[in-house]
């Protein structure tokens, strides 16, 4: 990809209305640009790490036997008002009546309409258990604040496990959280798992997936030692209940929710499978995990003048700084760009001082550095996300990019 070619709307100046450093980033590095309270424009840039985020959680899903389907986000109500929970969420839910009257809602969750999908062709124990999991957006008339991290239209992961018991429901419901934790850890995460209320979801119980953050609206207590993601809300408890260690308290970002559902769907909305004898009720799982809120959760756990991105998610892995885009320089950098997957050529007419700041500023993990050195020594000089450089042969570095899978 070339710079002179990318449509991606930076800014050096901070914006009035980014009330914290992930919002404020997000803007100046232009990943996306405010259309009103709450809404938010994604630009190719914001797009890349939206997708990259997207297909690790595919992956992980996909890895334990989930399939994925899409859902409408317009339902009627009626739906909601078998299951209880249009009183419930009308708070928060978007509402309206169509050209015949009939009342309407924007979803802000899919538990209704996943029950209502397989209610009609889950008919025996030979069909299940069943997992199936769409990436789609959610609507939630919340008082918007924080950037992304509170919008009234958000993009979430949500999994829904269909069973005969509740022993294939506890297995499910392991599977998902397993699934949970290599996502995050391959996103570059930091995250505890916090025993949570079930809410308005319902179910027999729920955990929590809390990224500690400054800027966060949960307080938890959690540990710090390698690979314990033991964490809890009930602040009186301040030693591990998992190793011992003294737990460290701050606030968080709930970035995943996992439930036990039971029945509470599967009874209102006559969602039964045949036994032998009679009909039985459906058990349920259900797993949320918000994709469009791990982008400033990544951003705020990562910062410094611009983005530090884990190279999982960042919206290119290479950024190939020719000082001066002409001659040899300029014939080498297209090579490079030619041959790298994930990389943007600064091309543009600017100095090179902008070029580094924007490289900075985006985030970059890999800064390829074609300057003094390259046309005096013939090197490559690449600079990772922690300053450090390395200096490179032209061909070894075409040969072997540092951070090539």
């Amino acid at each position: 990809m070339r710079r002179s070619n990318l449509f991606i709307p930076t800014t050096k100046e901070a914006d009035s209305s980014a009330d914290v450093v992930s919002a404020e980033l997000a803007i100046r590095s232009g990943l996306v640009r405010q259309l009103g309270s709450g809404v938010y424009n994604f630009t190719p840039v914001g797009k890349r790490v939206f997708d990259k985020i997207s297909e690790v959680t595919r992956e992980e899903m996909r890895k334990r036997g989930a399939q994925e389907v899409k859902l409408p986000y317009l339902q009627y109500s009626d739906i909601w008002r078998k299951s209880g929970r249009y009183e419930n969420f009308e708070g928060e839910m978007f509402t309206f009546e169509n050209r015949d009257g009939q009342e309407m809602c924007l979803a802000p969750t899919h538990e209704e309409a996943m029950a209502d999908l397989v209610r009609e062709t889950v008919r025996s124990t030979n069909e299940l258990p069943l997992n199936i999991f769409q990436i789609g957006r959610k609507y939630r008339d919340d008082h918007a604040r924080n950037g992304l991290l509170r919008t009234k239209e958000f993009t979430m992961k949500d999994a829904y496990s269909f069973h005969a018991s509740e022993e294939s429901l506890d297995e499910s419901y392991r599977n998902m959280r397993d699934a949970y934790i290599s996502i995050f850890e391959r996103l570059g995460v930091e995250f505890s798992i916090v025993s949570a209320d079930t809410g308005v979801m319902g179910g027999s119980g729920s955990e929590e997936f809390q990224a500690p953050a400054e800027v966060g609206s949960d307080e938890i207590n959690y540990c710090t030692e390698d690979d314990c993601r033991f964490g809890t809300k009930d602040l009186e408890v301040r030693t591990c209940q998992e190793c011992g260690s003294d737990l460290v308290n701050g606030n968080a970002i709930e970035i995943g929710h996992i439930f036990k559902l039971g029945t509470r769907y599967s009874e209102p909305l006559d969602l039964t499978f045949d036994t032998e004898t009679s009909q039985e009720n459906v058990i349920m799982g259900s797993y949320g995990l918000g994709v469009t809120r791990l982008i400033p959760t990544l951003i705020e756990q990562n910062y410094d003048d611009g983005m530090v991105w884990p190279e999982a998610v960042a919206p290119f892995k290479y950024g190939i700084v020719p000082v001066r885009y002409t001659g040899e320089v300029k014939e080498m950098a297209d090579r490079i760009e030619e041959s790298l997957d994930d990389a943007i050529l600064f091309d543009h007419d600017v100095t090179g001082g902008e070029k580094f700041a924007e490289a900075d500023l985006m985030g970059v993990p890999y800064k390829v550095v074609l300057g003094n050195t390259y046309t005096e020594e013939g090197q490559i000089e690449v600079e990772d996300g922690d300053g450090e450089k390395t200096f490179y042969d032209p061909e070894e570095f075409l040969s072997n990019p540092p951070g090539a899978a």
